[in-house]
């Protein structure tokens, strides 16, 4: 298949609830599908909430030599050359602010943060419920929060849901933070104005690409914005009801090949 008979010529996929399975496996059946698209003259751009530091083995895992998304959008990270070619840190200040205002209005939060750097460390403060086995570091005292650069800000509470914290913090503090809910247990604090489709954009016009490239596969409203810059949204079927409200198509699960599904029948085209 020539290269002009692929649809697009940039795949931004998600990784957690998207590219991964449920048990952090890539299925043979996507590999093989992102291989022929790349193979008919595609790029492929991972696009994640994780930072460079967590995102670093499944890449390698994958043999992938691209460009990444990680961090929100907050870093563009060249995995070919295990380098980071741009970053975007939180004004701590404003962050402090936007604490105290979300704080004032739903009492104490439970904290983690994400440091800056290709192995910045993610610290994660009491009662935070961290989400999966990846490695951090405890947050012993609340003034090492801000002692180095952040990418990120993680918040929890004890007794409301992700999306009623979510809705909270923004109406409380967005103009200082970007709020991003990233998935179950996290809802994020981010740069003013950061979101996938800053970094996404950033990434592809290093490849000469734009929107009109783009086909781009979610499953949380952190992808929301992804989906409203690239030309087409696939949410997967596990996806979050508001990023399935956005989105131009809705494929099979992240477990059921849902990637594949679509990229083998625009290959089949």
């Amino acid at each position: 298949m020539s290269a002009a008979a692929f649809p697009y010529r940039l795949i931004a996929t998600d990784l957690d609830g998207t590219l991964l399975r449920c048990d952090d496996t890539v299925s043979d059946r996507t590999r093989d599908a992102l291989a022929a698209a790349v193979g008919s003259g595609a790029a492929h751009i991972v696009v994640t909430g994780r930072a460079v530091p967590w995102t670093r083995h499944v890449l390698d895992d994958l043999g992938y030599q691209g460009l990444a998304v990680c961090g929100q959008g907050a870093q563009v990270y060249d995995a070919g050359a295990h380098r980071l070619l741009t970053s975007v840190t939180l004004d701590r200040q404003l962050a402090g602010v936007a604490l105290a205002k979300i704080e004032a209005e739903v009492g104490p939060l439970h904290l983690a943060a994400s440091r800056d750097g290709l192995d910045g460390e993610v610290l994660v403060g009491p009662g935070y419920a961290l989400v999966g086995n990846l490695p951090t570091v405890p947050l012993a005292e609340a003034g090492d929060l801000w002692s180095a650069p952040l990418n990120k800000i993680y918040i929890q509470h004890p007794t409301l849901s992700d999306d009623e914290l979510a809705e909270v913090s923004r109406q409380a503090a967005g103009g200082f933070v970007n709020v991003a809910m990233a998935g179950a247990g996290i809802v994020e604090l981010l740069p003013l104005g950061l979101s996938k489709a800053t970094g996404l954009s950033l990434a592809a016009r290093r490849l000469g690409l734009k929107a009109a490239d783009t086909i781009a596969f979610g499953d949380m409203p952190n992808d929301i914005p992804m989906f409203a810059w690239a030309t087409r949204g696939v949410a997967m079927a596990n996806a979050h009801p508001e990023l399935r409200a956005v989105a131009d198509e809705v494929t099979a699960s992240n477990d059921e090949d849902g990637i594949a599904v679509v990229l083998e029948g625009l290959l089949e085209r």
